[in-house]
């Protein structure tokens, strides 16, 4: 590591031939770090802290300062309740004051590099961008500048109120963790030139809630040019967790996300309507908001996160790629093959009646031997609902849509862990697209896994620098196209491109899916 003053580069050397780690954007001046060919800006601030009166406001335009900002350290992640074994535990503790973004780029310089976002996971309740697996050092040595940022997360990022309506006078309310991803996209770009980066070649990514994320920012007008490329791990597409509260009328039994706003405050002793109880909810402790709310609780009546508000969610995304209203740009997008799903079926009775006429079919896909248990194919079920039916779909609708879409079913499971794992869990292929095995594995990491990750790392690249997974000494990655059966396998043994072995099931659950469309 080693501090460097940009005045003085300039006098040595061209900014493109130096190490540089000065940047200057529209709020001040940054000093960040350079650590070998990388160089990195941490903890920036991309809008003012959403604490006391802008604890439920849309961000809100982050202070200039005098001198040079120190960006060597993460900001703090938002705040949460961290869940134990987390894939990727935060590396800084959460508090409210959270919105600060990170930056790296070629220590070397370089403009009109392509730019990278990433958007983590967390079930919207749990996640950070300080985790080591995160860092996004690999990307920038292969000349992309790198971006991840913090958004809010649980009730911060999710709630809505009758007084939060009324203060908001027609705009935005609910969804204040896509506001934040929104606000952060609207900063790169209009900062990332600073770096060397394009605002106009941008991909943004996400893995489980940041892969519903991107599905979301794709469906959003207020996220419409803010991006030119898309991958999606893991995060589903079709509407498997039930229909999504609107922010202020009532949808039957579920109620308004309102309602769900009154009955926490009514958990917290504050009663009204008023900009009274608005005020009393926004002096609580940031620890009363949270509330014990993670991921091993978020089946709960006082929280209801994402939300039809109106503005950035219209609708659903399966409803916009169903109707072909989706940004159209070059698209990733798969899943894991063990990857979560949720099933509480203690029969096989339980697994194949909610198939109806469809059951013949699914019995032949799912057990065709008749051997199978209830909890395995329960399971399966369940995972090709929740994740990897709707990655085709999305995939499809894209093809659809005239773009280069591809289709990805991750399977490798790290040497160290094959006796422990029958599959890939969820989240697992996230070290790999990073580069960052090392950090997750550490010595037990094998020769073997670190050549897979260069190889997922390296598709991830070209995608992101050409639209083209595909590059020179890789098995080739075909595009979608018609019914979109074929995938890019990277299995245990080889990745491979093939038609898809689970075909029979997913077009069983695609016809369930589509039963009542």
């Amino acid at each position: 590591m080693r501090p460097i003053l940009l005045f003085a580069l300039m006098l040595a050397a061209p900014v493109a031939e130096a190490a540089v780690n000065d940047a200057t954007v529209e709020t001040g001046r940054l000093r960040g770090v350079v650590s070998g060919a990388v160089a990195a800006f941490k903890g920036i601030p991309y809008a003012a802290p959403p604490v006391g009166p802008n604890r439920w406001r849309p961000p809100q335009p982050a202070a200039k300062w005098t001198g040079v900002r120190d960006a060597s350290k993460y900001g703090a992640d938002c705040m949460q309740l961290p869940f134990p074994g987390d894939a990727a535990p935060l590396g800084v503790t959460p508090a409210e004051d959270c919105l600060y973004l990170n930056v790296w780029k070629p220590a070397r310089g370089g403009r009109r590099l392509p730019v990278m976002v990433w958007i983590y996971g967390g079930g919207f309740v749990n996640g950070g961008s300080s985790p080591e697996v995160y860092d996004g050092s690999r990307f920038a040595e292969d000349g992309i500048v790198f971006v991840s940022f913090n958004y809010r997360v649980g009730r911060f990022g999710f709630f809505a109120h009758p007084a939060l309506t009324k203060e908001s006078a027609g705009g935005m309310v609910g969804n204040y963790a896509f506001m934040d991803q929104i606000a952060a996209l609207k900063w790169v770009k209009r900062n990332i030139a600073a770096f060397g980066g394009d605002p106009n070649n941008v991909t943004i990514f996400g893995e489980s809630a940041g892969g519903m994320s991107v599905l979301t920012l794709m469906t959003s007008p207020e996220a419409r040019g803010l991006f030119h490329k898309a991958i999606v791990e893991s995060g589903g597409g079709r509407n498997l967790l039930g229909p999504m509260r609107k922010v202020s009328q009532a949808q039957g039994a579920l109620g308004s996300a309102e309602s769900v706003g009154l009955a926490f405050a009514k958990k917290m002793g504050i009663e009204g309507t008023d900009a009274r109880a608005m005020e009393a909810l926004r002096a609580l402790p940031a620890e009363k908001i949270v509330d014990g709310l993670n991921m091993a609780s978020m089946n709960t009546p006082t929280y209801s996160g994402p939300m039809i508000d109106g503005k950035i969610v219209v609708e659903t995304a399966e409803q916009a790629f169903l109707g072909g209203r989706q940004a159209k740009v070059p698209f990733i997008a798969g899943a894991n093959n063990m990857d979560i799903g949720f099933s509480f079926a203690r029969t096989l009775e339980d697994v194949f009646k909610p198939f109806g006429e469809l059951r013949a079919r699914a019995e032949a896909a799912y057990n065709p031997d008749g051997k199978g248990d209830a909890r395995t194919v329960g399971y399966q079920a369940a995972m090709d609902r929740m994740m990897i039916e709707p990655a085709r779909f999305t995939v499809r609708k894209m093809a659809e849509a005239g773009q280069k879409a591809c289709h990805y079913r991750f399977s490798y499971v790290a040497e160290p862990l094959r006796k422990e794992w029958p599959g890939a869990p969820h989240a697992t292929e996230i070290p790999y697209v990073f580069n960052t095995v090392k950090v997750k594995y550490g010595e037990k990491l094998t020769p073997a896994d670190q050549k897979m990750a260069d190889m997922v790392h390296a598709y991830w690249v070209d995608f992101v620098k050409k639209g083209d997974p595909n590059g020179a000494g890789r098995p080739v990655w075909p595009a979608c196209r018609a019914a979109c059966d074929e995938i890019l396998e990277f299995g245990p043994a080889e990745v491979s491109a093939k038609t898809d072995p689970w075909k029979a099931r997913l077009d069983v659950t695609e016809a369930l899916a589509m039963k009542d469309k």
